[in-house]
């Protein structure tokens, strides 16, 4: 089919966007942005799950996205669980060849990714191969992670729509060598709900909203992922984390970490602190939780711990002190000055933990990450994007 044929195609029927979720948290920050696209009346929403979203070990969270009310229209296996070193790079692969015959199916005309993780890479090398169009949200942050640096900008290069979060982060790409008229700035999606959230907790008084069960006024919420290095390493990390909470006597929730190289240490660590805890379930460990149990908690929480991007960008906004552990988020714009950066060791975690409970809570309700309507443009963006050669002929502006 000529390029003509299909510009003259696209017009008889709504553009037909492929969203790409492969973690609970990145569906979570996603989530609003889903919604919007399914609303707007000149877009189709298809939506691509895969990755920790079908791990039983991981909470097997696609039953997350299903009780949302969401259809999927396909499940892409692709990691296996374990924390061999190939079974990121077999993930993808098999990623990559799900995702491409799903869209060669479907007649996908736009596949949107988030972040920088290999679900989103799978999708995007998916699109480019079978020659859809790729918007990506988030690129041009900076925070070194396992991978993640190497793969958010390979996806940059790879994009043809940009959705920027900040500012800063459009400069980036733009620096990149993109064409200033393909980046838009949009906010950071994951502050949609939050702020809502936010506000209600305000009105109501903190650790108000559904937990599911959970204690609605957990003193810490833990949330530390591994990011490639050995996973005894990655355990003594956790376990210093872990020390440090018991140390201040909080009821504490942890969630399990994702899937990158070396969570087996992590997890260990859970397990390990959770068998000695006493039993007034001082530790709780959950493999996972919904968006709305999370932004709850987040609210409510007295501190949030760890190296997860919520502690930077999120955790301002809900009014909560964090502690951001090590340097896995190096380099990313802090969204407020709560956030107490600590390095990995006991004393120093210690240290950020003591000064962030005499903070006082204070809610955001401007942020260089947005205002809360990120999904909302991003679903403008896709409508109105003309979906040409200018557009998909990608050439470097250095």
């Amino acid at each position: 089919m000529s390029s003509a044929q299909r510009q003259k195609r696209r017009k008889q029927r709504r553009r037909r966007v492929a969203v790409v979720t492969g973690t609970r948290a990145e569906y979570g920050l996603l989530r609003s942005t889903i919604e919007a696209i399914a609303k707007h009346p000149q877009l189709q929403l298809q939506l691509v799950v895969t990755g920790m979203h079908l791990l039983k070990k991981f909470g097997h969270t696609v039953q997350q996205i299903e009780s949302d009310g969401w259809k999927v229209d396909v499940c892409v296996p692709m990691q296996r669980g374990t924390d061999r070193p190939l079974d990121q790079a077999e993930g993808l692969a098999r990623g990559i060849r799900g995702v491409a015959a799903f869209l060669e199916r479907a007649g996908t005309d736009v596949v949107l990714v988030l972040g920088d993780r290999i679900e989103a890479m799978a999708g995007a090398l998916a699109a480019t191969t079978t020659g859809r169009f790729v918007a990506h949200v988030h690129g041009g942050d900076v925070a070194p992670g396992d991978l993640d640096e190497q793969l958010r900008h390979s996806l940059t290069k790879l994009a043809h729509i940009h959705l920027a979060a900040t500012r800063d982060a459009a400069r980036r790409i733009i620096k990149m060598g993109e064409r200033p008229e393909h980046v838009h700035v949009v906010g950071a999606p994951g502050l949609d709900d939050l702020f809502a959230i936010a506000a209600k907790h305000r009105s109501s008084g903190r650790g108000a909203g559904a937990t599911g069960g959970l204690p609605a006024r957990a003193g810490a919420l833990i949330i530390q992922h591994a990011y490639g290095r050995a996973p005894t390493v990655e355990g003594r990390v956790m376990s210093a984390i872990l020390n440090a909470v018991r140390a201040t006597d909080l009821d504490a929730v942890i969630i399990y970490p994702n899937t990158d190289r070396g969570h087996s240490g992590v997890l260990r660590a859970i397990e390990k602190h959770a068998r000695a805890a006493d039993n007034g379930n001082h530790l709780r460990a959950v493999r996972s939780l919904t968006r709305d149990q999370y932004l709850g908690m987040l609210c409510g929480a007295k501190v949030l711990i760890g190296n997860s991007s919520s502690g930077v960008i999120e955790a301002p906004v809900a009014g909560t002190p964090s502690v951001n552990v090590g340097d896995r988020q190096e380099g990313r714009l802090r969204a407020g000055p709560s956030v107490i950066d600590a390095a990995e060791s006991l004393s120093d975690i210690r240290r950020g933990l003591a000064q962030a409970l005499r903070r006082r809570p204070r809610t955001l309700t401007n942020t260089p990450y947005g205002d809360g309507q990120a999904g909302r443009r991003i679903a403008a963006v896709l409508a109105r994007k003309p979906l040409n050669d200018t557009c998909r002929r990608k050439r470097s502006t250095f």
